[in-house]
């Protein structure tokens, strides 16, 4: 068990997937400045119910019971002099009990779940690779720059989840899923129903 600072968010974070973001509250600009100089990551837990800006108390959230390691792999100023980070999901972890700190942070001890051994991608999972690969070619995607690693079912998987405009809700039930071939099927219908 170990104790992490948590950024709570309106979406879900995938292990290897990649999200930008614009810091604006003082207590996260804050913490990723600290994570930043000492090399550390934090937690990106998915809010069911509620607001992640600075009037919500930890009461008032309702976060989920799982998340992910998040490190910081790119920044900036943006124009509008908010600070922007791209982050890159690590390992999964499960919640045991979540606090506020005196600075407002949100902070939570956590068992931290290895990552899972590659497996090789199932013959049914075969066209989930390419539709990877057409939405790797949409400029927004290519500037995330992600790698993935198509000989590994589970990082097919986790970075295309990460990509498909579904609902936050179905997309944090599929974090938690720790059988790989579920995974697939689950991933395969709901393919099957964005392509109509």
């Amino acid at each position: 068990m170990i104790d992490i600072p948590l950024f709570p968010l309106g979406t879900v974070l995938f292990p290897s997937g990649r999200l930008p973001l614009q810091i604006f509250e003082r207590r996260y600009v804050d913490m990723i400045s600290k994570c930043m100089r000492e090399g550390t990551g934090f937690g990106v837990v998915w809010i069911r119910r509620g607001s992640e800006v600075a009037e919500a108390s930890v009461t008032s959230l309702d976060l989920g019971d799982y998340g992910t390691m998040a490190a910081i792999v790119d920044w900036d100023q943006l124009p509008n002099g908010l600070l922007g980070i791209t982050i890159e999901g690590g390992e999964r972890f499960h919640i045991e009990e979540v606090w506020r700190d005196d600075s407002g942070l949100n902070m939570a001890r956590v068992d931290i779940e290895p990552h899972p051994d590659p497996v090789e991608v199932p013959e049914e999972g075969r066209s989930m690779i390419d539709v990877l690969a057409g939405l790797q070619r949409h400029p927004e995607v290519r500037r995330l720059g992600l790698t993935v690693d198509t000989g590994n079912a589970w990082n097919i998987c986790h970075v295309l989840t990460q990509l498909l405009p579904i609902d936050n809700s179905v997309k944090y039930e599929l974090l938690g899923i720790t059988d790989i071939n579920v995974y697939v099927d689950e991933l395969d219908e709901l393919l099957s129903e964005l392509s109509g």
